[in-house]
């Protein structure tokens, strides 16, 4: 039964949004120091994110073998361009915008060349971007196998709010709409998994 993987919907509550909110200062604060040539600072706010780009990457990405690289230059663009971080916003959002320019210019790359064979392997990506021996992996590797099946624009709203825990104005300007957007997107993608995975725990009928 999978139906479990499916998170419940995030809408902050006061304690959770004051400790996620105490969480990215805490990155945000780590980045700026990194920008004046702290190196603890830098490895700080490499190991801080480093989950959350892997697992943006692996969303967007149709490469699952490309999501090591494109996460390790998303982070080498990061730190070269730390001097024009200024902490208006939070340093994961921040991140998360290169990530997705990132994954861009991959794709405008790939399309310049041939390519031998472009059908994503999903379980392969999340397993690239998730901890493993965890409970509830499996399910999580269930549930973004069903992500697949979402329109792209959903699916990123989906992920940057109620997997990596984006507030929704950052998440609306990272993907450069309106709030009420991204919450419209959420609660289709929501509607939609609830119906894959209740299809999905669905007993199969034998045909004689």
């Amino acid at each position: 039964m999978i139906t479990s993987a499916l998170p419940a919907p995030r809408e902050r509550t006061e304690g959770d949004g004051k400790a996620a909110d105490h969480a990215d200062d805490s990155i945000t604060a780590w980045a700026l120091a990194a920008r004046a040539g702290d190196p603890d600072a830098v490895d700080h706010f490499v190991r801080a994110l480093h989950r959350d780009v892997l697992r943006y990457v692996a969303h967007l990405c149709g490469d699952p073998q490309a999501v090591d690289d494109l996460a390790q230059d998303t982070f080498l663009r990061a730190l070269g361009s730390l001097h024009r971080f200024e902490g208006r916003s939070s340093a994961r959002a921040w991140l998360l915008s290169i990530a997705r320019r990132a994954v861009i210019d991959s794709y405008r790359y790939a399309a310049a060349r041939p390519r031998p064979s472009d059908v994503p392997d999903w379980r392969l990506a999340v397993e690239l971007a998730q901890p493993r021996d965890l409970p509830g992996f499996d399910d999580g590797i269930a549930l973004l196998d069903l992500l697949a099946a979402l329109p792209e624009e959903r699916r990123e709203a989906f992920v940057l709010t109620q997997l990596l825990g984006l507030p929704y104005a950052e998440a609306a300007a990272l993907s450069d709409c309106p709030v009420g957007t991204v919450r419209s997107r959420v609660n289709r993608a929501r509607a939609t998994l609830i119906d894959l995975l209740a299809a999905a725990d669905e007993p199969a009928v034998l045909v004689a």
